[in-house]
């Protein structure tokens, strides 16, 4: 069997399917979405798929039915007979492009649109201002063809998420603007028949959703979990030749090629007790290059909320450990700290890893290795000095000295390091937090290495490293002495449960002076 070309990039689904490309088939999603509602939105981390999902709307609603040839959707649509493959005009905004720190970027980019639409289809919007020449040109769109308008907006938080942070006042008047501008679809429900909304966050402030009250939210619909990203069912039934090759090229099998890019790459629940997904840029990315690397997280860097976490209530162990939030607290997000849960989740640096059906919250924690390992080396700088990287940790000479038993080199090395760190930097937090975060930082480095398992609930030993030869106990203690560390480790009999255990078990207790800011001393036993 020949494989096909992969879709790395490609976000337009009459060139990914006039040009052969592998498509995993969504529109069994897209036929449920015509047919049970009208009006929506899809909340998605970026790399996701969405504009190609809306791509694939467009492209159903322009009755291209060469496109759909073998997928299943068409059995769908041929069974209606003389309704099958209707034309409707298609109204589409993609946002995703255009400067909206601009003056009237935002403006432009949506009057270049209209424009578009006036050409293509030979109606007048009118000399009006923007929001009625929109009305308009629904009207006159609707009144030439017969047929209700469609209206697709691809990424609309563009503008604001550009914008935040960084100009306040533009911002707002990009908010003023869809107030006007998208508004109007309300009192055009008669003239539409569908209108469909995706970006990466919900902002509760932004009046689309207040004035369309008939928007369905599809996000953390169960029914609508796998719309976008790729299932490992999906995974193993249209890539496995690609596994394969990439199991071949890093020298393992073709189960631990998987298990790797699960790892990697799966784990994104968008509903309670739904599918897991994996991102399909990250997984096309690593086909085609033959390689497990970092690819979402080497598109963009989270720097607002990396900054949004100093500010915030959280620090970074708790998106390990798991994070407890509403389904209302995750749906909407606004500006203020205390309601930065919503925009991890919705961007994708956190997702949902259980549900407590007593408090109806949900728990959410990394999705995987890609995504937590990329998060934290962003987060160095803020930890460690704005002149550090992840280079400059000597991370692999950490593992070394694990590796090879040498514990007080180890030591040495992050001693060393904690002397480095500027006075002023180290004062930019509650300094227990900030340590607390920088013995963080390092074990969950390393464990892209070896293994590690941070805990940081009361009564529980602070970090567990092991290897193929040692297994090392850590106890920290903060102006206290490192006997004290260890007489914790031995009276609650953190070595017990590694007693069957061939391996060499190191106990080692740490004493971090606050006034020094560092490690003092430590004993081994």
């Amino acid at each position: 069997m020949e494989t096909k070309k992969l879709p790395v990039g490609i976000q337009s689904f009459e060139k990914l399917r006039d040009a052969d490309y592998l498509y995993v088939d969504k529109t069994e999603y897209i036929w449920n979405l015509v047919q049970n509602g009208s009006v929506y939105f899809l909340s998605r981390p970026r790399r996701f798929g969405k504009s190609l999902l809306v791509s694939t709307l467009e492209a159903y609603f322009l009755g291209k039915k060469d496109l759909f040839h073998g997928l299943t959707i068409e059995k769908y649509e041929n069974q209606k007979g003389s309704m099958a493959w209707q034309v409707h005009p298609v109204i589409h905004f993609s946002l995703s492009g255009g400067n909206y720190l601009e003056k009237d970027g935002l403006q432009q980019r949506l009057s270049n649109t209209l424009d578009h639409i006036e050409k293509v289809y030979g109606v007048e919007g009118g000399n009006y201002d923007l929001p009625n020449r929109f009305i308009n040109i629904i009207r006159n769109l609707h009144a030439k063809t017969n047929q209700q308008v469609v209206v697709l907006v691809d990424e609309y938080d563009k503008p604001l998420l550009e914008t935040m942070g960084i100009d306040a006042l533009q911002e707002e008047k990009n908010r003023q603007l869809y107030k006007s501008f998208f508004s109007v679809l309300k009192d055009e429900d008669a003239h539409l028949r569908f209108v469909f909304f995706t970006g990466v966050t919900k902002f509760s402030k932004v009046s689309v959703f207040s004035d369309l009250n008939q928007l369905n939210d599809i996000s953390m619909d169960p029914q609508y979990a796998g719309i976008c990203g790729i299932s490992d069912e999906e995974m193993q039934e249209n890539f496995s030749l690609e596994i394969d090759a990439l199991a071949k090229a890093q020298g393992i099998s073709r189960k631990e090629c998987i298990d790797t890019l699960a790892k990697m790459y799966d784990g994104y629940h968008f509903s309670r007790n739904s599918i897991g997904v994996y991102n399909p840029f990250s997984l096309l990315n690593a086909f085609f290059q033959k390689d497990f690397g970092n690819y979402w997280f080497e598109t963009g860097r989270p720097s607002f909320l990396i900054h949004a976490l100093k500010e915030s209530v959280y620090v970074p162990e708790d998106f390990e450990a798991g994070i407890r939030a509403s389904e209302d607290e995750m749906k909407n997000f606004g500006a203020q700290s205390n309601q930065l849960i919503p925009l991890y989740y919705q961007s994708g640096y956190l997702t949902i890893s259980g549900y407590d059906p007593q408090f109806r919250k949900y728990i959410l924690t990394f999705p995987n290795q890609e995504v937590k390992y990329g998060f934290v080396n962003s987060f160095i700088p803020y930890v460690f000095g704005s002149k550090k990287s992840e280079s400059s940790l000597s991370v692999d000479q950490m593992v070394m000295d694990l590796n090879a038993g040498d514990i007080n080199a180890f030591l040495n090395r992050i001693k060393a390091l904690f002397a480095g760190i500027p006075y002023l930097e180290m004062d930019q937090a509650p300094y227990e937090q900030m340590w607390r975060n920088q013995f963080w930082t390092i074990f969950t480095l390393m464990g892209q290495y070896t293994a590690c398992e941070v805990h940081t609930a009361k009564g529980r030993i602070d970090c567990i490293v092991n290897n193929k030869k040692y297994i090392y106990l850590f106890e920290f203690k903060v102006d206290q002495s490192a006997e004290e560390a260890l007489k914790q480790i031995e009276r609650q009999r953190y070595a017990s449960v590694f007693s069957a255990d061939g391996r060499t078990v190191m106990k080692i207790g740490i004493s971090f002076s606050s006034k020094e800011r560092n490690i003092v001393n430590w004993k081994v036993i």
